[in-house]
């Protein structure tokens, strides 16, 4: 799976988000300045994020944006979802709309279970509990796993 920027940055932006104790409004400058995000881009990332309702935008003297339901409702796979569309995809389908000959049928069971396994990790992981760097186990102890460390 590729992590494109966009992700990235959403879940960047989301996190500086849910990181503030009096949960105001933050200008997109400001958050973009805090964790390095092209302005121009950031803009586009939060129409995406508004449209699925992560986040509302707030005008006025104290306007800016913070987050449009709870930061434990939030799990990376909505964000991943909301400015890049499916976890997994073939050729742009959904793997179970893609269709293979006889012989390579099983392909589509791969894609299957590598969207399954996105699943038990990104549909399981929320902005608060990145926000408080307080994982879920499941996603440690992949992590504790040195080989899940190791670029193969």
């Amino acid at each position: 799976m590729r992590v494109s920027a966009k992700s990235d940055y959403a879940l960047r932006a989301l996190i500086e988000m849910a990181a503030r104790e009096d949960g105001r409004a933050v200008s997109a400058e400001e958050l973009g300045r805090a964790q390095d995000i092209p302005h121009g881009f950031l803009q586009a990332i939060l129409a995406d994020l508004r449209k699925a309702g992560i986040v509302i935008s707030q005008r006025g003297q104290s306007g800016g944006w913070r987050l449009g339901r709870p930061a434990a409702d939030v799990s990376v796979a909505d964000v991943i979802r909301a400015v890049d569309g499916p976890l997994v995809s073939v050729y742009g389908l959904r793997p179970e709309a893609v269709t293979y000959n006889e012989s390579a049928s099983v392909l589509q069971h791969v894609w299957i279970a590598a969207r399954d396994s996105l699943r038990e990790v990104f549909e399981f992981v929320s902005i608060e509990q990145l926000a408080t760097r307080e994982l879920p186990e499941t996603v440690t102890r992949r992590t504790a796993n040195e080989s899940a460390w190791q670029p193969h």
